[in-house]
Formats: structure tokens, sequence, C-alpha cells
């Protein structure tokens, strides 16, 4: 744990300092935010902002990564190689915004079958690198073989994972804080497990995180953009997979399912009430769930801090869960 602590701060202090680079050099390149015009009218303030800053994360991650290996920790290619895989849907998703006017990117129902075809792949790929396909049943702490079921496990956790922080992803801070607290949880989970691969990888990209929170905290400086939340949703989801504790997800994750819910509720209710009423109506005043809170009067850092609170104690709640009640 001490080795996984000292690369967090050795990631951190090496990346923050090249935050203010990053940011010029996307600007300089006409990366800058469009605000979606569906969105809080508030956010228009924020357009112009430098995107894409998943970069910036993918970046520090894959160096640290390429350095473990070399050390002997090639374990820690899988969960980069999700997400490298998704950062780059995310990234053709983002340039597709940056050239529409109203910041719409890659429409849903395009995007969503190349995100199961990879994640698929990507499933596949870890089911015949890993030697053991476990899940491990939270409290008691046993570990089951779940044989070839690993491959749809791992395939729907990281599509679902990957489109709940990209919805997430939607006010300063609120995202890659709920993030780096998810990847510390799994970094202590397989800490305790002796997987000292994960633990690595989990703890280097929550001192990325926090070097892109330097600049993305209210009022933010960047975004993280699709290439940021997909690949990070993917990566988490393929950390909860190959250390088999994907079942505390839902948990570790709440925030997350929380979000992606509060859309599909939305969605389907609409069109539900549209049908039999012929005016569709809303369950929240605005989906996901913070601009629900956003449209309510709460100020932007007052729902990010709560949102973190709230994905703070859930972290603490998995990770009990996974060690096992007394143990």
């Amino acid at each position: 744990m001490s080795r996984a602590l000292l690369l967090l701060v050795g990631t951190f202090l090496g990346l923050a300092p090249c935050g203010g680079w990053v940011i010029r050099q996307l600007l300089q390149h006409g990366i800058g935010k469009h605000i979606r015009y569906d969105g809080p009218a508030s956010h228009q303030v924020k357009a112009g902002t430098a995107t894409m800053g998943g970069l910036y994360i993918l970046a520090g991650v894959a160096i640290v990564t390429a350095l473990l290996s070399l050390a002997g920790r090639s374990r820690a290619v899988l969960p980069l190689l999700a997400m490298l895989a998704f950062g780059a849907l995310g990234a053709f998703d983002d340039l597709r915004g940056l050239r529409d006017a109203q910041g719409v990117g890659w429409l849903a129902r395009l995007k969503f079958p190349w995100q199961c075809a990879l994640s698929a792949l990507l499933a596949a790929v870890m089911y015949l690198t890993t030697a053991q396909h476990l899940v491990v049943v939270p409290v008691t702490g046993r570990a089951v073989g779940i044989g070839w079921w690993f491959v749809p496990v791992a395939a729907v956790a990281i599509v679902a994972t990957a489109n709940a922080v990209n919805f997430t992803d939607g006010l300063d801070g609120l995202a890659g804080g709920t993030l780096a607290l998810a990847f510390a949880a799994y970094g202590a989970l397989a800490w305790a497990s002796g997987d000292g691969s994960l633990t690595l990888f989990c703890f280097a990209v929550v001192g990325a995180l926090l070097a892109f929170l330097w600049y993305n905290v209210h009022p933010a400086r960047m975004f993280m953009g699709d290439v940021g939340s997909q690949a990070l949703g993917a990566g988490l989801a393929a950390v909860a997979v190959l250390s088999g504790h994907w079942l505390l997800l839902p948990i570790i994750g709440v925030v997350f399912l929380a979000e992606v819910l509060s859309v599909m509720g939305q969605v389907i209710f609409f069109k539900y009430t549209r049908r039999k009423y012929g005016e569709g109506r809303r369950i929240l005043r605005m989906a996901p769930l913070h601009h629900h809170f956003e449209q309510g009067g709460m100020s932007e850092v007052q729902i990010t801090l709560r949102f973190w609170l709230a994905a703070a104690v859930a972290a603490a709640l998995g990770v009990a869960a996974g060690l096992g009640w007394g143990r």
C-alpha cells in the first residue's frame, strides 16, 4: 500500500504542473466546449472552456502503466486497454460535438452499437488473458468461479459504467471527484486481495484524477469530455471485473447509478405519458439528476460536494462489504 500511495503522489506531482500547458494547447487548437442547447441556461457562461482534458488523464495513466509493465506488473495493461478503447470512441464523440454549433455529438442510437461491440471484444480479451474468472460475494468474501459468464458480465459492466460516468460529467469537479473515490475503493479491495498490479493501477488513476481536478474544480478551466468520462468509466468497470468485486460496482459507483437511472426514468416516463395523455411529462425538473437539483436552486459547488460525500460514504460501505463483515 505504501508503494501505491507513493505512486499516487508521484503521478499527481508529475501531471499537475503540466495542466496549464495542456489547457493552452487545447485552446490554441480550437478545442473549446460548445454548450448544448438543451442544458441549463446558466451553463452558457462555460462556452469556450478547454475540453477533451481526458487526453491529459489518459496520457498520464498510460505512461505510468507502461512503467508498471516494465516492472513486471503487466496485468495493469488490461484496464488501460479498456480506457484507451473507449477513450477513442469518446474522442470521436467530442470532435463531432465541436463541429456542431449546439454541441450535439454522436447520437446515442449510433454510438451504442459500437460501444457494445467494443466492450464484447474487450471482455473476450480479458477472459483469454486472465487465469481466474471470479466473483467475490459481498459480506462473505467467498470467491466463486463464473467461467465463460465472465464475458457477458464484463461487457455489460463496461458499457453501463462508461455511459453512467458520461451522464455524471455535467458539473465542475463532479465526475472527477466521484471517480477518484471509486478507483481508490477498488484499489483498497485489490490490495486486500493481494493484487499488486490492480492496486498500483487504481492509485495511479487517482493521482491523475487529482491532477485533473486541480483545473476542473469550480470554476473549471478544463473539462474531461467524453474522451475522459467514457474511458474512465470503462476502466473502472474493467478493474471491478478483474478484481472479482463487480457486484459492488452499484454501491461504490452509487452516484453513477443514480445519474443513469435518472435519465432512463425521465425518458421512459416522458414517452409513456406522451402516448397516454398526448403530452410528455417529467419526473425530474431536468435530467441527469445533478441538473434536477441545479434547477431547484442549489449551487454547482453545493451539488458537487454533496455528491462527493455520498460517493465517499458509498465507497467506504463498498470496501467494508468487499472485505467481509467483521474481518
